[in-house]
């Protein structure tokens, strides 16, 4: 797990780091905003713990960039401001957790792996592998006996659509709006029967069959079966 860790204190930073570091995490320490901008421009990071007031910023603005830069990236403040007006604005802007300063380190450790295991666990919920096939759909990468494969956006949507709905019926206007909502931009018809069939082509060799056509309805994905 990579941790981004925001704050000005250097001597809290510094100590944060080493008790992080010390239980595993990787961390990388910011000063400023502008620092852990570039820093989040040049890489990614599960987890970015950050104070409110910071020399250049503001954290919750900087916590709203990060959000839209990064969405699953998620977000602590630790920081001092303990006004209950701070901590609902510091949720509504889609902080993970709020710690308020001074903190015992016990605590916090709780909470971060608490916070970390279930990213990890949503982490794995975005993949598919049935020993055969496999997407990770956080990276954008998949592989059929091993070897990658290449797919469009679009056809990544589509199949993380497929694959988290196993054995259901899709009607072709359920996955148009379903595509239509995870990125707002329109699919027409045309485009689903270009992008199904492409996902088929890919997919589907030696006699195996992931989406099978219900005539008069829609798709189902099968998950591999033999012809």
């Amino acid at each position: 797990m990579r941790i981004l860790v925001i704050e000005d204190d250097l001597a809290l930073s510094a100590g944060l780091c080493f008790e992080l570091d010390s239980n595993g995490y990787l961390t990388v320490a910011a000063y400023n905003c502008r620092k852990a901008r570039q820093l989040l421009q040049e890489d990614q990071f599960d987890l970015a713990i950050m104070d409110v007031n910071l020399p250049d910023g503001n954290g919750f603005d900087f916590c709203k960039e990060v959000k839209e830069r990064c969405p699953e990236t998620a977000v602590i403040f630790l920081t001092a401001n303990d006004m209950e007006s701070d901590m609902l604005k510091g949720y509504e802007l889609g902080a993970d957790d709020y710690v308020t300063k001074p903190f015992p380190m016990s605590v916090f450790q709780k909470k971060l792996a608490a916070l970390l295991s279930r990213i990890a666990k949503q982490s794995e919920e975005d993949k598919y592998n049935d020993g055969t096939f496999a997407i990770d759909f956080k990276e954008m990468t998949a592989s059929l006996e091993g070897k990658a494969l290449v797919f469009t956006p679009l056809e990544y949507r589509l199949l993380k659509i497929f694959t988290k709905n196993p054995q259901n019926v899709l009607t072709r206007q359920m996955l148009l709006e379903r595509l239509w909502d995870i990125d707002e931009n329109f699919v027409d018809e045309h485009a689903l029967t270009v992008a199904v069939s492409r996902v088929r082509n890919k997919i589907e060799t030696n006699g195996q069959q992931y989406i099978k056509t219900v005539y008069g309805m829609g798709y189902m994905w099968v998950g591999g079966v033999q012809k």
